[in-house]
């Protein structure tokens, strides 16, 4: 005769250990944020670097992008995390993860923003040149808002995935938010349970974060808030 197995969910030890689960979330707020802006700016810096006339700064920007790109994170947080060891650098594992994050987030921003750049006319660059600015000063004043207006719906969706691949860094002892719950799991020994509250709220981590981006766009695309277009 089969055995009908009930299974009875009971958050209640793990929303006890709510100040765990809070400074987890916070930990990982401060990792996103931290690489995202760092990533930005490599991404950006690569990006220019891949579509210069000078080989050997986009060879440099090629390799980079496309080693990192075809790479597991998890590979290379571990590779960042033993490389600095052996070369007798001394990091905390946060300091680590923000470094391997910076760099995994700075390859993929550096292809969606060279779309960017790509995606703007010839002729603005040609009429940049005949007011006598220097190619970075196209790239500030002609080239940079528009292109990230154009890609600003895929970088933002990098960088969401971004905060959520920030979990991953828990396998170098970073108390984030996924350390966070594998710590109750052990304790509580209600994996399941434990899990569920932590889907809930990378979800929810998500959804803000996604928030604040629009909210950002509309902010530095007054074109687009006039227009009334969705970012």
């Amino acid at each position: 005769m089969a055995r009908v197995l009930e299974m009875k969910l009971d958050f209640t030890a793990i929303l006890a250990r709510w100040q765990m689960l809070l400074d987890g979330m916070a930990l990982t707020i401060q990792l996103a944020v931290i690489t995202i802006l760092t990533g930005f700016l490599i991404g950006t810096a690569c990006a220019i670097a891949r579509r210069s006339k000078f080989r050997l700064p986009a060879t440099i920007a090629a390799v980079y992008v496309e080693l990192i790109r075809n790479t597991p994170f998890l590979v290379q947080i571990f590779v960042v995390y033993f490389g600095l060891s052996s070369l007798g650098f001394k990091f905390t594992a946060v300091t680590v993860a923000i470094i391997a994050l910076t760099i995994n987030v700075g390859a993929y921003t550096a292809e969606i923003m060279r779309a960017g750049f790509d995606s703007i006319h010839r002729g603005q660059w040609e009429a940049a040149e005949c007011l006598g600015l220097t190619r970075v000063q196209a790239y500030w004043h002609v080239a940079l808002l528009p292109a990230m207006e154009r890609i600003y719906p895929s970088l933002t969706s990098q960088f969401i995935l971004l905060m959520l691949a920030s979990s991953i860094t828990s396998q170098i002892s970073v108390e984030e938010l996924t350390a966070a719950a594998n710590f109750i799991q052990s304790e509580t020994y209600r994996p399941l349970e434990t899990y569920i509250v932590i889907a809930i709220i990378y979800l929810a981590l998500s959804l803000a974060l996604r928030l604040a981006f629009w909210l950002l766009g509309m902010l530095i695309f007054p074109r687009r808030r006039r227009l009334g277009t969705n970012l």
